[in-house]
């Protein structure tokens, strides 16, 4: 891929059992705000890229808490401004979507290169501050997601 990233990616939505979600605002683009994301490197499966992207991007250890992928995938055009980041041609990625439950708020390590703040939210509220669509739906389905594991 010539150090190009790939058009495969995953969604991490770590949340809290009170249904708190965790934000990160980009470094790259201030006032964007988002769950934790990631293209995948050379041949790592889908899980393995989400437990790295979640340790680099929050310094938490995904093995240690709930961690399920979710089996849902979303197609999106990727937004002009990041198409250089891709091979050419290349204008839409593929995003898997996995859930990170915590017991409660945990201290986050940022990576400043990618982020420059976070903040827990009451899973309504992140939706509403997200500023892509796939990332509010993912927030969307979460009570649906804890309740049905709860039956």
């Amino acid at each position: 891929m010539n150090g190009k990233k790939q058009p495969v990616s995953v969604l991490v939505v770590i949340y809290t059992a009170d249904l708190e979600v965790l934000l990160l605002e980009r470094a790259d683009h201030p006032g964007y705000w988002q769950s934790v994301t990631g293209s995948r490197e050379g041949v790592e499966s889908l899980r393995d890229t989400a437990i790295r992207e979640v340790r680099e991007e929050t310094g938490l250890d995904a093995n240690q808490y709930e961690f399920t992928h979710w089996q849902l995938q979303n197609t999106y055009e990727i937004y002009s401004h990041w198409r250089h980041r891709y091979p050419e041609g290349i204008t839409q990625n593929t995003e898997h979507v996995f859930g990170l439950q915590l017991p409660g708020r945990q201290q986050i390590q940022l990576s400043p290169r990618e982020h420059l703040s976070y903040q827990w939210l009451h899973w309504q509220d992140s939706a509403q501050k997200v500023f892509s669509p796939s990332n509010r739906e993912a927030i969307l389905q979460l009570t649906q997601r804890v309740i049905r594991k709860m039956s």
